[in-house]
C-alpha cells in the first residue's frame, strides 16, 4: 500500500513564507527589463558614484538622473566591459543622509532602469586584514633564545635516556 502525502500547517506556512520572500527579492522595476547597479551602494557626501547597466543593449547609451540626491543628470556611455553602459556622478557635499533612487533612461527605446544609493555621514568601514601573532601565553616549540632551546632539548634527551635505562633494568629483573 502506498503512502499518501499530506500538507501540514507548517508546510503550508513554510511555502507561503518562501513565496513571500521570493516576491520581495524581485524589484518592482524588474518588469521594465534590468536594473541599474550603483557602486558603492553606500557613500558619504562628496563621494564619487559609478553606475552601470546591461539593460540598454551592447552598444547603447543612457541618460542618467541623480537629481533625487542633488547631483543632476549624467551620461552612461557604452563600455567594452561585457556590454555595460557606464556613467559616474559626484554626490554633492550638501546631500542629506537617506536612500535615493537613481534612474537611467536608455537612449534606444523606452526602457528605464532604477537603482538605490544610500548616503551616510560616516564612511563605510574597510575590512582590516589581521597581522602578527596572537598572544595566547603558550609559546611555540622553539623559543626565541637558542640557549634555552638547547637546554630544553638536552633535558628531554637526559629524561628519555634515564627512562630507557630504568625500563631495561626492570625488564632484566635487577629492580629499581
Amino acid at each position: 500500500m502506498g503512502r499518501t502525502a499530506r500538507l501540514t500547517a507548517g508546510a503550508v506556512t513554510g511555502a507561503a513564507l518562501v513565496a513571500a520572500v521570493s516576491g520581495l527579492a524581485v524589484p518592482a522595476y524588474g518588469a521594465t527589463g534590468g536594473s541599474l547597479e550603483v557602486y558603492p551602494y553606500s557613500v558619504v557626501p562628496g563621494g564619487q558614484v559609478t553606475v552601470n547597466t546591461k539593460a540598454c543593449g551592447e552598444k547603447a547609451s543612457a541618460a542618467g538622473d541623480a537629481s533625487a540626491v542633488g547631483a543632476g543628470r549624467f551620461t552612461l556611455a557604452p563600455s567594452a566591459h561585457e556590454g555595460d553602459a557606464i556613467g559616474q556622478f559626484r554626490v554633492p557635499e550638501s546631500a542629506q543622509p537617506g536612500t535615493y533612487e537613481i534612474v537611467a533612461q536608455c537612449a534606444e527605446g523606452d526602457r528605464q532602469v532604477k537603482g538605490d544609493l544610500m548616503v551616510t555621514l560616516t564612511a563605510p568601514q574597510q575590512q582590516v586584514q589581521p597581522r602578527g601573532s596572537v598572544k595566547t601565553g603558550v609559546g611555540g616549540a622553539l623559543g626565541r633564545d637558542p640557549v634555552q632551546t638547547a637546554a630544553g632539548v638536552a633535558a628531554l634527551a637526559v629524561a628519555a635516556a634515564g627512562g630507557t635505562w630504568l625500563l631495561h633494568r626492570r625488564a632484566r629483573g635487577d629492580g629499581i
